[in-house]
This record gives structure tokens, sequence and C-alpha cells, in this order.
């Protein structure tokens, strides 16, 4: 039942405020994104009547320590970012909270605070660099999800449970195996926009192979032209020239430098021997 993070609110009170220790029993991290769930579709409808379960969330610290005391160092990050992500919470709340999390799980502290500067973000593996356009459309995808699929898919299992046996509610099913889609769908999304750096490319490094840098290369056995551009995690679009800087093709050409010959790999598993003309700025 809390995996269907539908629950109503004062439920959820309830079992927040409960002392019997087989209630306690259902304090895990589902009972947390339960909680979540509920306050940002009360939100989505412009209500305001779980504001006791999020006076609670916030001010009862002691209960995300008991939904997370089984929870693995992987779920609590996903949780971290779960919170970080939310539009439930203003400033002040949501800063409280994260304070909480850190209090019990060290280790998501660096998560929450970033690096020290944008040039150590680069470096790190964790951080994906992306254009500005990508990083709005995924922002949009999510604000999809959030405001429009949950909640409809909220009311598809709804009315497949009216339906009633639900061994042989093949509408109760499928709507059930679309909450698994979207729910995995949003984790996705809310990992990525956690990671991501949005950038314009402006002024990259062209003493090097660099994000945001066009590179014109000869191909030394056939002596065709190629050009690439190198652009952020999300912005691959190879039938224009575009790669991101994580594919194979990216990751060849990155830190080398004009007249360096690179062995571009091919799909069929082949390499192609390029050498590399020229670099320029996308965006000088």
């Amino acid at each position: 039942m809390i995996r269907e993070r539908n629950l109503h609110f004062e439920f959820l009170i309830w079992i927040c405020k409960s002392k019997d220790p087989d209630i306690k029993k259902l304090f895990n991290v589902q009972l947390l994104y339960a909680i979540l769930s509920v306050l940002e579709l009360d939100q989505l409808e412009g209500s305001k009547r779980s504001g006791r379960l999020q006076d609670l969330f916030v001010t009862r610290k002691e209960l995300i320590a008991e939904m997370l005391k089984s929870a693995g160092n992987d779920e609590v990050r996903d949780v971290t970012r779960a919170i970080m992500l939310s539009p439930i919470f203003d400033e002040l709340d949501k800063r409280s909270v994260l304070a909480a999390l850190v209090k019990l799980y060290p280790f998501v502290q660096e998560m929450i605070i970033g690096g020290s500067s944008s040039k150590d973000k680069e470096k790190d593996l964790s951080t994906l660099v992306v254009s500005w356009e990508s990083l709005e459309k995924r922002k949009e995808e999510l604000q999809d999800i959030i405001q429009n699929k949950i909640p409809q898919n909220t009311k598809d299992i709804a009315v497949a449970r009216s339906y009633g046996d639900l061994r042989e509610n093949s509408e109760f099913k499928a709507a059930k195996e679309m909450q698994s889609v979207i729910m995995r769908r949003r984790a996705e999304l809310e990992s990525m926009l956690l990671r991501a750096q949005g950038t314009d490319f402006k002024g990259a490094d062209t003493s090097l192979v660099n994000i945001g840098t066009t590179v014109e290369l000869t191909d030394l056995k056939t002596s065709e032209k190629l050009s690439y551009q190198i652009m952020g995690a999300w912005d691959s679009a190879p039938e224009k020239g575009i790669v991101a800087y994580l594919t194979a093709v990216g990751q060849a050409l990155q830190q080398k430098k004009v007249g360096d010959t690179v062995e571009l790999p091919l799909e069929s598993g082949d390499v192609r021997q390029v050498r590399i003309d020229s670099i320029k700025a996308v965006n000088p």
C-alpha cells in the first residue's frame, strides 16, 4: 500500500505520530517517498490541506532517521536528491531537512554543497556538462512527469482498482506497470539534473580539443574531410556532426592537439585513423 504512494495525508500523519511497535515497522524509505509524493500532489492541486504533514516532516527530524534506518547508501543519496529537487519546501525548510540528513549521513554533504569551482566540476566524472537548451528540456520533462503524468497515473490506478479483483484486473496491472516506468524515469531525471552543470560553451580553450570546440579532421586512409563539434552530455546529433563529450568519439578526441593522429572508433568495431587539422571554439 505504501509503495503506491497515494495515501491520504491524514493517514500518513497518524502513522508518523503512532507509537505502536507494529506501526513502527512501516517506517522505511517507501514511507518517506509516500510523504513526499502526497505533499507534491497537494501542492500541484493548489491545496494546503497537507500543511500539518509537511510541518511534521520538517520539524520532527527523528522521523527521517527512523524511515532511513534500514536504507543503503545509494537509497540515502536518492532520497537526498529527491529532497533537493522537490518543489514543496521553501529554502529554509529545505536547508533544515538537508542539514538533518548530513548529520545522519555525512557522506551526502559533498553532493549537497557541490565542488569548489567550475573547473573542478568539469573534471569530476560525476558531473554532467550540458547545454542550457538540453538542461531546460530535461527540466520540462521532469516537470511534466510531476505535474501531469504522476497525478494522471494515480487517478488511473484508483479507477482501475474500483473495477474489483486485482488478480484479473488488466487495467490495474497496466496502470501499475506504467507507474513503475514513470517513477523510474523521474528518478533518472532527478539524478541527472542534480549532476548537470549548464553552459553556453563560450570561450572554450582551443589549445586542445575540449568541450565546446569544433574539430576539423582528415581521414588518413581516404583523405576525407571530417568535422565534429564536441558538445554537452545530452547534445548528440551525429548526423549533424555533433557528438557528446562522453561518447567514444568525443573521448577519443578530447585533450588532443592540432597535428595529432587519433584512432576514432566505428560502430563496426573497427577504427579509422584521422589527423587533427584545426580546433575552433563553437562559441568564441
